[in-house]
């Protein structure tokens, strides 16, 4: 009796596992041919190298001012564009020599130097770079990179292409997004990757380029007005005369204020004469 119904219960479990495998085999084969698709997809997305090149160099040149005028000059050459263009001096040392009572010589060593920032095409850069160092006494330093960014296009591409079909189908009524923010939002992601990639394109066509330049120390000497107040004085002579004349003065006001203080000189020539009187016959009582 029991195997009976053991073997009823056994076909049932074959035939289920027969189906589970039929379903599984058919999700296998769809997720084939999905991939499949994408891989085509991908395939068919083909693009040429994005390579950014940039490049930065330090060196020594004779005049820093001239050199860079030399450099706009070649950028413009090149059809390029200065980015960035900074000259500054700092001061190291200074002296300064009287010349005479009212002007100095100052002596003033300071340094000179400059940053520059191009934008040069770049299949010019090498020929570029050459021409440049040719400026210089001699390069501290000389650097460029090469960054690859295709497949940071082609996701953007990928992308974008993505976001445009769903637009479509979207206009078309075969999707239906509810929130129309998320459009709105979908839009301006689409936005943002052709502005990206355009960039891309832009720093492979074109190198940017930082260029530093610094000359040995200059020595600057200028004749200036002293500006210490002090040192403006008149003669000796003039100077001891007007003290003896202020010196008068100022016993002319002691003999004056002595004047306004009589009445106290009187009182105390006064206590000084009782006190000698009384003094003195204390000494003759005493006696």
């Amino acid at each position: 009796m029991k195997t009976k119904h053991l073997i009823p219960l056994m076909a049932g479990l074959g035939l289920l596992c027969a189906c589970n495998s039929k379903h599984g085999s058919e999700e296998f084969v769809r997720s084939s041919a999905d991939t499949a698709k994408i891989d085509n997809k991908m395939a068919d997305t083909t693009i040429a190298p994005k390579l950014v090149k940039t490049a930065d160099m330090r060196l020594k040149v004779k005049n820093v001012q001239k050199t860079c005028e030399d450099v706009s000059a070649l950028t413009i050459g090149y059809s390029g564009l200065v980015l960035h263009h900074k000259v500054e001096s700092s001061e190291i040392r200074s002296t300064d020599t009287r010349k005479s009572e009212d002007s100095i010589i100052r002596v003033t060593a300071f340094s000179t130097a400059a940053e520059i920032t191009v934008k040069i095409p770049s299949d010019k850069l090498d020929e570029f770079m050459n021409k440049v160092e040719r400026m210089g006494l001699y390069v501290n330093n000389r650097e460029m990179d090469i960054s690859d960014k295709t497949l940071d296009y082609l996701s953007a591409k990928m992308k974008l292409k993505n976001r445009a079909e769903l637009i479509a189908q979207q206009k078309a009524g075969k999707v239906v997004i509810k929130n129309p923010a998320n459009v709105l939002l979908l839009k301006d992601d689409m936005v943002d990757q052709q502005i990206g990639n355009r960039q891309i394109d832009d720093a492979v066509k074109n190198s940017i380029v930082s260029l530093g330049f610094y000359q040995s120390n200059t020595i600057f000497k200028e004749t200036i007005a002293d500006d210490d107040p002090s040192s403006y004085r008149p003669p000796f002579f003039s100077r001891l005369g007007s003290a003896l004349g202020k010196g008068w003065l100022m016993f002319e006001d002691v003999i004056i204020g002595i004047g306004y203080l009589w009445v106290f000189l009187l009182v105390v020539l006064g206590v000084i004469f009782i006190m000698y009187k009384f003094r003195k016959a204390t000494v003759v009582i005493k006696g």
